[in-house]
């Protein structure tokens, strides 16, 4: 027989190893599966300076890295193994990875979000670089420069509002001739000075791979087909994020963009299962955020644990 854990958690971002820390406090000897992005998009960013405690900043690895010791110590145990499939019609609840089946009575999903890219190689090359697909985790680092924001939603637009706080020019690019933005996004973005739209535009490449630092951007316009080179030393993607929660699509609900549907703050419709972080956070998506919910799941699953006699 399989023994039932009181713990799992799925994913080992920030979300993730906060409730791991408070529930191998609390001695229930979790078991985090790291996923196939362990750490989460922190463990892809440079230098952290918004996290409480850290005066000078932090480099997000090293963040993730504390975080993970931290809960190992409290009994925490990690397996670096991909989820194949889920069971959650009643508890003990069943999860298949490619090494094993576990059987637990509680289930935290801090699966995260993946920020959608071009996939360009020069992109993927300069990520922390020059790269950032997060304004407000990164916009202050790009004070007085010329910088682009790809996409021609209503994120591109609040990406790029954002970044005028701190650069003197941003480009909007879009591959199509008018936005899908909101006409009120699309108002206040036309009324900045700062702000420059750029439609029918393709990035084909990004300059500076060699010297680890973006240098601009060769573009291509999708009816003339001519190419140009925009200087920029930053460059913003915002054409969104994709939850990490297709697998559990018709056992817990979730909304129109694939984000875990949560009340009470972490708690899905299946009791027992608790979501925390970027997978159900569409609104702030930050480090603090995606850890505090990640403390406030530790304590449901605990509480939840008591009232059924574990």
């Amino acid at each position: 027989m399989t023994a039932t854990r009181d713990v799992v958690i799925l994913g080992s971002g920030c979300a993730g190893l906060t409730a791991a820390i408070y529930t191998g406090r609390a001695n229930l000897k979790p078991l985090v599966l790291e996923g196939h992005e362990p750490g989460g998009q922190l463990s892809m960013t440079t230098l952290v300076e918004n996290f409480p405690g850290w005066p000078d900043g932090v480099q997000g690895p090293e963040l993730i890295e504390n975080m993970r010791r931290q809960a190992a110590r409290f009994g925490a145990e990690f397996q670096s193994a991909h989820l194949v499939s889920t069971d959650l019609s009643k508890p003990p609840f069943v999860l298949k990875t490619d090494k094993e089946e576990i059987h637990t009575r509680t289930l935290i999903i801090a699966s995260g979000a993946s920020a959608r890219w071009l996939g360009l190689p020069s992109e993927q090359a300069l990520i922390g670089h020059g790269v950032s697909c997060c304004a407000t985790c990164d916009g202050f680092f790009f004070r007085d420069r010329e910088i682009a924001v790809v996409g021609g939603g209503d994120t591109a637009m609040e990406e790029a509002l954002f970044l005028t706080r701190f650069a003197s020019k941003v480009t909007v690019l879009h591959r199509r001739d008018s936005f899908r933005a909101s006409k009120i996004m699309l108002e206040r973005v036309k009324a900045n000075p700062k702000i420059v739209l750029m439609t029918n535009t393709v990035v084909e490449e990004l300059l500076g791979v060699e010297g680890k630092e973006v240098e601009g951007a060769r573009l291509r316009n999708t009816q003339t087909k001519e190419e140009s080179i925009l200087p920029i030393e930053g460059f913003f993607l915002g054409i969104g994020h994709e939850p990490n929660a297709k697998m559990f699509a018709g056992q817990i609900d979730l909304d129109e963009d694939g984000y875990i549907v949560t009340h009470d703050n972490v708690q899905t419709r299946v009791p027992g299962v608790f979501a925390c972080g970027d997978v159900q956070d569409r609104r702030y998506r930050q480090a603090i955020t995606a850890a505090g919910s990640g403390c406030m799941a530790a304590l449901e699953a605990e509480k939840f644990l008591e009232e059924h006699g574990h």
